[in-house]
């Protein structure tokens, strides 16, 4: 299974902007997450507080990924 990771806000400074993984033929967005923190440690407390996405729907990083797919990464966003 291929997983492609889009990047926007903050994260996108601290990933490569074509990451794309080849994974098991299932995994959870979290073990996903896992991985690149492991890839690219210095990440690793943006992509905590990051928000997950596939499309136009925020998703729980226990959800079960079964075929290629396009995660995106959102960085935390404050002001007021």
């Amino acid at each position: 299974m291929i997983v492609k990771i889009e990047c926007f806000g903050a994260i996108e400074r601290l990933l490569p902007t074509d990451l794309t993984l080849q994974c098991e033929s299932e995994m959870r967005i979290s073990d996903i997450l896992d991985y690149v923190v492991r890839a690219y440690p210095h990440a690793g407390n943006m992509l905590e507080r990051c928000a997950c996405a596939m499309g136009e729907d925020i998703i729980p990083r226990q959800t079960l990924l079964t075929a290629d797919s396009t995660v995106v990464l959102l960085s935390p966003v404050a002001g007021g």
